[in-house]
């Protein structure tokens, strides 16, 4: 399959390559199982009522209650089911974002290890990056090396 083909393209191809769309489409699918969810808590206790009062002659006062159970059990583990399905979409929807923020984080990553790694094969590009004059250092040469506690940041002496 080509990816670049016009003819074959796929509504959902742009929602997976975008992190912010990914979250809109699974909060989108999160208030619609969010709504199944509602409709199936009022089915089951719609169910519940009319299955417990069904009664047969003969029957002592559990045996609805008894032959009502294994639906109410079934809807029950449906709606836990759809629990867990609405959870694993903000969780993925999270993890979407944290791949997102990881794959940007990355090259910068991999140039900081790159220079760490040619300053330990060449100290000497270490000892002339030290050397310059950055922040409140001095220019080598000079005779003073900057502060010796935290105390001499206050003075600014030339000698020791």
């Amino acid at each position: 399959m080509n990816s670049t083909d016009p003819t074959n393209h796929h509504p959902l191809r742009d929602v997976a390559q975008s992190p912010e769309a990914t979250a809109r489409y699974l909060a989108d699918v999160q208030r619609v199982l969010l709504e199944i969810g509602d409709n199936l808590e009022l089915l089951a206790r719609e169910t519940r009522v009319h299955l417990r009062g069904t009664h047969v002659d003969g029957d002592r006062w559990y045996h609805a209650k008894l032959r009502a159970q294994p639906v109410e059990k079934a809807l029950k583990a449906v709606q836990k089911n759809l629990d867990g399905l609405t959870q694993g979409l903000e969780t993925t929807a999270y993890k979407r974002n944290e791949f997102a923020d990881k794959v940007n984080k990355l090259p910068g990553e991999r140039q900081q290890k790159a220079l760490e790694k040619a300053r330990k094969k060449n100290p000497q590009i270490q000892a002339a990056q030290n050397s310059s004059p950055q922040g409140g250092q001095q220019a080598p040469g000079r005779g003073y090396s900057g502060p010796a506690s935290i105390y001499d940041l206050g003075r600014n002496r030339e000698s020791a």
